[in-house]
């Protein structure tokens, strides 16, 4: 049976009280991963749409021979999607349960629960913005869309949220920190299994914050030499590489307040708030002069990150794709990834239009409001796209040129060695020696473009020797990067390495032996051209044949990648440090701490015993791609230009909303939603709002994982018509079944929501 990874980087948009229906959706993210667990470890059908997952991977397995693995393992978010970010990744991290947190939403997400005790209204306060609390909650609206039993509730909430203090945030910054740590604890408190990601693949989360007075950031011209920018976005990164631990959860609680610091509504975060809430609870944080010098290193370069004032991370990067685009550098592979970006808009198409019509030109007060809060949150994510759509058209036109020079790479191999090298035994040191006499043969053959492919090698395994060091040393500053490029380029210049030598290639060379023990992107492209050889002999129906070999290729491609982690190295940040008056001292650090020769042997080792085990007919094709290797590289690497393409697979994009998810019902959020009322702070004002949100949100998250999930499949191995649609009866099912006893306050959805079922 094929192994195939569906991996997830998921893109969080902010939605202030529809936090809850993301937390709807993010819970069956999780549930899916936990789904997906249980079916590698063979273990009991788990309840509700869990079950439901777990059947259907089984049902794709029996169906198309594929077992697959979904991986959420990239996770960005701003503002609401920011806090459901961070808890979804906890219980990935840690194996940890949502399940605590859905009470949590349910009771605190509340217009009472958020208020500041001191900006809470008396009975004599703004008496007379009464009337503007009933013309703004639109009885004819509230009558409308709440259930009888609330309505009453919401006009009441209503009234007194706009009767509270005025000029001042009305919610409590405190209250919030003290919730999350709350959420926190009760799921470090609930139900806890494995971590959900296999061990080796890390989990990257990435929060967006935005540094409402800016820091220093200085930027390098032709004249003048240097001039200093005032930078305003900030994003928190966090990552778990295996070891079930994301962070302390002061940390996590820290970017949730601060990534959710809504303008108006919420006070800005100062990192005192956070201290003294630690303290009212006799919690400690062990680790926060670390993590301030990390998150905000200009502040804490001038001992002043105390004095950041931190607000919503959605005002500047509702929509934060880069990161997680960043990321994907970072990945390792151990077989098939089909990868996917999955985006989370709770509302698409929003509009603030503060109550004018599509034809009525804005006012004064509206322009600016909708020019300095809304307009920059909503931008469209076309930037983003397209970033997407060219490196995945880059990974199209590498394939497709592979596969043009296919023929010609085969016939300079087999000129080289003859057809006897298809028929010998593939020892270890054979293939080692076949290996260095194909690189010499590609070398001569290519004549003068050797030599430019050889100063791009060597100027891209410096750049990333010294990337390497410079994460070892723990300074990511512009700065200390061209520090260390100085110091690097003087040590290999000692060596002999320089781009006149790039080109020598006698075995004694320096160049050669750098390379040997540097040259990290070689290997990695050349196991992934093997991996990608051994796809398409999948498709032709070899798959249990190359299992061998395929498991070779991944188990030597992970090691080689474990190597680009940006925690690989911290131990050598003494050598690092000490880089201005012994740089060599530092390469031979990373030599020994890298060993690629080591490497090189258990790969040969692996593939000879993979090989052999290969009829002669199926060995040939992947023993000529392995050998051909230099002559491919010689031709494509100028292409890459730096990019890496890690996973050598185009990524696709999907997008979770009310207005994709239709099995159900028609009419995206307004159908649906009910927090987007009062420009989407609905929801804290009615529990059966947040129950209706929490309901479909789960709900539209099942209608969408099984549709992303079937996606995966060969168009040669689709499930049958309507079964998709049963699956997905089954799943909805499911959830009410799970939910009706706890959703107290919204009784006739789940009646008329059955009905539409069916």
């Amino acid at each position: 049976m094929r192994d195939k990874e569906l991996r997830l980087a998921l893109v969080c948009y902010g939605g202030i009280s529809l936090a809850v229906y993301m937390h709807g959706i993010t819970g069956e993210i999780w549930r899916l991963a936990c789904a997906s667990r249980a079916f590698q470890d063979a273990a009991a059908p788990g309840d509700g749409s869990e079950g439901v997952y777990q059947a259907l991977l089984a049902e794709i397995a029996d169906h198309a021979d594929l077992r697959l693995r979904i991986l959420p393992d990239i996770i960005a978010g701003a503002s609401a999607g920011g806090i459901n970010g961070i808890f979804l990744a906890q219980a990935l991290a840690t194996g940890q349960s949502l399940e605590p947190l859905t009470h949590m939403w349910l009771e605190n997400a509340d217009i009472e629960a958020l208020l500041d005790p001191d900006a809470a209204p008396d009975r004599f306060s703004k008496l007379w913005a009464t009337p503007l609390a009933w013309m703004v909650s639109d009885r004819n609206q509230i009558d409308g869309t709440v259930e009888p039993g609330s309505r009453e509730d919401v006009a009441r909430k209503l009234r007194q949220f706009v009767r509270s203090r005025w000029f001042e945030p009305p919610f409590g910054g405190t209250r919030l920190t003290h919730m999350l740590l709350d959420a926190l604890d009760a799921m470090a408190a609930g139900p806890k299994g494995a971590r959900l990601l296999p061990p080796g693949q890390p989990l990257d989360l990435f929060v967006t914050v935005t540094d409402f007075r800016g820091h220093p950031e200085r930027l390098r011209l032709n004249s003048p030499a240097e001039v200093v920018e005032t930078e305003h976005r900030l994003v928190f990164p966090f990552s778990d590489s295996g070891d079930g631990q994301l962070a302390d959860a002061a940390e996590l609680a820290l970017a949730a307040r601060a990534t959710s610091s809504f303008p108006g509504a919420f006070p800005p975060l100062k990192v005192g708030e956070v201290d003294a809430v630690l303290k009212e609870r006799k919690q400690r944080w062990p680790g926060r002069k670390a993590f301030l010098r990390r998150v905000l290193p200009r502040h804490a370069a001038v001992n002043a990150a105390e004095d950041a004032v931190l607000i919503d991370g959605s005002v500047l990067a509702n929509a934060p794709f880069r990161p997680a685009i960043d990321a994907l550098r970072d990945r390792p592979a151990k077989r098939q990834i089909d990868r996917r970006f999955v985006y989370v808009d709770p509302v698409p198409g929003y509009n603030f239009n503060l109550g004018i019509s599509k034809v009525e030109a804005p006012g004064f007060f509206q322009t600016i409001i909708g020019a300095v809060s809304e307009l920059p949150r909503q931008q469209p994510i076309r930037d983003n796209l397209e970033a997407i759509d060219a490196r995945t058209a880059r990974v199209e036109r590498l394939r497709g040129i592979l596969a043009g020079l296919r023929d010609d790479v085969e016939a300079a191999v087999v000129r080289l060695f003859g057809y006897t090298l298809l028929l010998d035994y593939p020892t270890p040191a054979r293939l080692a020696g076949w290996r260095r006499r194909a690189q010499v043969a590609a070398a001569k053959d290519a004549g003068l473009s050797y030599s430019a492919y050889a100063r791009l090698k060597l100027a891209d395994v410096t750049a990333l020797t010294v990337a390497t060091l410079q994460r070892a040393g723990g300074d990511t500053g512009p700065d200390s990067l061209r520090r260390i490029g100085r110091c690097v380029e003087e040590a290999l210049a000692a060596r002999g390495v320089t781009s006149d030598t790039a080109a020598a290639l006698a075995a004694t060379a320096p160049i050669v032996d750098f390379l040997r023990r540097f040259d990290l992107g070689f290997r990695v492209r050349r196991l992934r051209l093997m991996a990608r050889r051994l796809a398409e002999m999948d498709e032709h129906g070899d798959d249990d044949l190359l299992a061998p070999v395929r498991e070779a290729v991944y188990a030597s491609l992970a090691e080689y990648l474990d190597l680009e982690r940006s925690d690989a190295f911290l131990a050598l940040r003494a050598d690092v440090r000490r880089i201005a008056t012994d740089p060599d001292a530092a390469l031979t650090a990373l030599d020994a701490a890298m060993n690629l020769p080591a490497i090189d042997a258990r790969t040969d080792r692996r593939l000879s015993a993979g090989l052999v085990s290969l009829p002669k007919d199926v060995r040939r094709p992947l023993l000529l791609g392995y050998l051909g290797f230099p002559f491919y590289d010689i031709a494509t690497l100028p292409l890459l230009q730096g990019e890496g393409l890690d996973e050598f697979d185009p990524v696709k994009v999907d997008r979770i909303s009310p207005d994709d998810a239709k099995a159900i019902r028609e009419g995206g959020a307004a159908a649906t939603l009910k927090g987007t009322q009062f420009h989407n702070f609905g929801a804290f004002f009615s529990r059966a709002y947040r129950e209706n949100d929490y309901l479909w949100g789960r709900l539209h998250g099942a209608d969408r994982l099984i549709d992303i999930v079937v996606s995966t499949l060969p168009a040669s191995s689709r499930l049958r018509p309507g079964r998709v649609a049963a699956i997905k009866r089954d799943a909805f099912l499911a959830i009410l079944a799970a939910e009706e006893e706890r959703l107290t306050a919204i009784p006739g959805l789940f009646e008329a929501l059955r009905k539409e079922i069916g």
